[in-house]
Formats: structure tokens, sequence, C-alpha cells
């Protein structure tokens, strides 16, 4: 088997990682209501799997830096199929969780040895590529793996989905185990030069872009399905196909972000993105029981939203050249932070307030993201003025 083909292997396992974290917002009123409790306790689900993927994905990887790619790979996929497989043949909201933590660890090995692997394996100067495509696999998850999961949880009953992301997991260790090989671990990179990138005011600033970006994105999108449902009127028979619409439009931004970047500069795809963000968060809670309108809004949106996601980790990866891979780790870490925090304030509003109110509370996270943006390219640009003129002296 070509390294090409082995490389797709792994953006389809992280396509079902993906899956596994992003299918609780595809099916959050199917939870909620089988298991007995509130769209905000279902909502919570996400805040547990991001927070355990965000604070212990760094640690674990640590520990097993040394570790034979291929062997962390099944370990971790093992992992992360138990969570699944407890999800699937347990009862009751409290295992629930326990099997989402289970998920979790083993995702986030799952992905970064992904990522690591397909790295290693990939071609001369086909690298960036590689890890790309891994990338696409993770982002794939939105597109197809949300509305798929949608149609399947409604036909075979939502615990159906993680019996099927299990089944499937246990064929891709197979497929791993036969097909990829062995392939060494790296030095680790000590968690104290880790930890003294966040007393630099730059990688503070471009840190917080993501925090608060995707974060307020999370406040909303966690509670997408409900919201369409309720608010805007969308009916149960076409909220797969919205979904699947709205997941085709974030591929779509995405390369569009990166696009942009190379065409215009990062501040301008960054500001302008999250501004059309604001605007279509704003307009979705005004535009209701109006199919086409609502459609038309939510592809601005998810458009919008992923147009910041290339544009951001090329904008981090600059900030420290030497250090990149690290605060593009870390990145990974604050994506998920940002997740977790999101559909948490998400459940407080939704439960406090009403649902119709996340739109306009992720609406103001973004709006934050922005400004932070705007000081961080003042930073730099001051930062630059100031080397000009020592050069001078």
């Amino acid at each position: 088997m070509s390294n090409t083909w082995k490389i797709y292997i792994l953006a389809i396992i992280s396509f079902l990682v993906g899956t596994s974290e992003y299918i609780i917002s595809g099916i959050l009123d199917n939870i909620a209501h089988t298991l007995g409790i509130t769209i905000a306790a279902a909502g919570q689900l996400i805040t547990i799997f991001s927070l355990v993927y965000a604070i212990f994905t760094p640690i674990l990887m640590s520990l097993t830096a040394s570790m034979d790619r291929r062997k962390l790979m099944l370990y971790s996929l093992g992992l992360f199929i138990i969570g699944n497989i407890l999800a699937f043949a347990l009862p009751g909201y409290g295992w629930f969780i326990v099997a989402r933590v289970i998920m979790a660890l083993g995702a986030g090995m799952v992905v970064v040895t992904a990522l690591t692997i397909a790295a290693k394996i990939a071609s001369d100067g086909k690298q960036g590529s590689a890890i790309a495509t891994v990338v696409m696999g993770f982002t794939a998850s939105l597109i197809i793996g949300v509305p798929l999961g949608r149609m399947t949880a409604v036909a075979l009953g939502w615990k159906s989905v993680f019996g099927g992301i299990a089944l499937l997991g246990l064929i891709a260790m197979l497929v791993i185990f036969l097909t990829l090989p062995q392939t060494e671990g790296d030095k680790p990179i000590p968690l104290s030069q880790q930890i003294s990138l966040f007393k630099k005011r730059k990688v503070v600033l471009g840190l917080s872009i993501t925090f608060f970006w995707l974060g307020g994105y999370s406040i909303a999108y966690t509670y997408l399905s409900p919201y369409l449902l309720t608010i805007s009127g969308i009916s149960e028979k076409l909220l797969s196909g919205v979904l699947l619409i709205f997941g085709i439009a974030s591929l779509v931004g995405s390369k569009f972000g990166g696009y942009s970047t190379d065409r215009w500069g990062v501040s301008y795809t960054l500001v302008g993105g999250m501004g059309l963000h604001i605007i279509m968060l704003i307009l979705l809670s005004l535009v209701t029981h109006s199919y086409i309108g609502v459609l038309i809004i939510l592809i601005l949106w998810s458009f919008s939203a992923w147009s910041t996601g290339p544009t951001q980790q090329y904008h981090l990866a600059t900030i420290e050249p030497e250090l990149s891979g690290v605060l593009l780790g870390i990145n990974q870490s604050m994506m998920q932070l940002a997740m977790a925090v999101g559909a948490g304030i998400g459940g407080i509003f939704v439960e406090k307030v009403s649902l119709a109110s996340i739109t306009w509370i992720g609406a103001l996270g973004v709006a934050i993201a922005i400004v932070a943006s705007l000081a961080a390219f003042h930073s730099s640009a001051k930062q630059k003025s100031s080397n000009l003129k020592e050069m001078n002296y």
C-alpha cells in the first residue's frame, strides 16, 4: 500500500474521532428526550469531552513521546473504541459522561498521533499536504458525520451511532496493524519551554483570538439542532439536509480562508471573516420560519466562521516560527477548551435565559476575538516599526 493511501486511512480515522465529538450537537434533542434531561444538560456532554481533550492530550502525548507511533495509535484507538462501546451499551446520563471522558482521552491521542505519522511517512516536500489531509478528515465529520449521525439516530436510535463508530474503529485498528509501519517517537519538548510561551504578549493575544472566536461559535453551534427546530422553524425532516449544507459551507469557507490569507493577508481575512460571522449570528435570531432565509444565513455563518480556521493557524505559526509546532499543538488544546467553555456558557443561557439568546451571546464572543485580533496586529506593527528604527541606527 502506498503512503498516500496510508495517509487517507489516517484521515478516515480522524473523521471517526471528529464525528464522535461533533455528533452530540446533531442529536442533542434525541439524547435529552431519551435520558430525561434538559437540553442544557445534554449540551454539557460536549463541554466534558472538550475539557478532557484539551487538558489531558498534551499531558498524555508528553508521557508517551518516545513510544512507537503505530503502537500508540493502536492503544489510543482502542481506548476510544472502549468509550464508544460504553456509550452504546450502558444506560443513564452518568454512565454516558464516563463514556465521553474515556472517548476524549483516546480521541486526543488518536488525532495528534495521526498527524505525526502522516508527517513522518509523507514524501519530502509533501508533509504539509499530508497534515492537511488528516485535518480535512476531522473537518469532514462536520460535513458528513453529523448529518449522517442524525439520520442514523432517527432511524435506529442515537445509541446506534456510537455502536457504529466502535465497529468502524475496530476495523480501523486491524487496517492500521496490517498497513502502517513502525514509526519512532519524538524527543519530548520540556513542559517549561512550552509554558514559557505564555509569558509573551503576542502569544497570549494570538491564542485569545482562537478562544473567543471558537468559543463564540460553540455557544450557538452546540445548540444548533434544537434552535433550528424550535426557534427558526425548520422541520424535523429537513434538519439533516440543513446540517449537511451547513457542513459543506464550512469546508468551502476553510478553503477560502487559506486562499484569502495568501491573497489579501491575515488581518483582512481574520477581521473580515469574524465580522461576517457576527452579522450572520444576529440575523439568525431575526429571521425565522423562512426556510430559504434561514438556510442562506446558515451557509454564510458556516462559511465565515471556518474561513477563520486556516488563517488563525497560519497566524500562530508565524508568531514564533522556531516553536510553531508547539504553539499549534497548544492551539489544538485551546480550540477544545473554547468548545468546552462555549458549550457550558450556552447551556447556562439556554437554561437561565432562553434558547433564542445563544446567537447574541455567541456574537459577543466573536466580537471580543476581533478586538484581540486588532490588538495583536497593532502590537505586531509597533514591534516591526521598533525593529526598523533599531536597524536604521
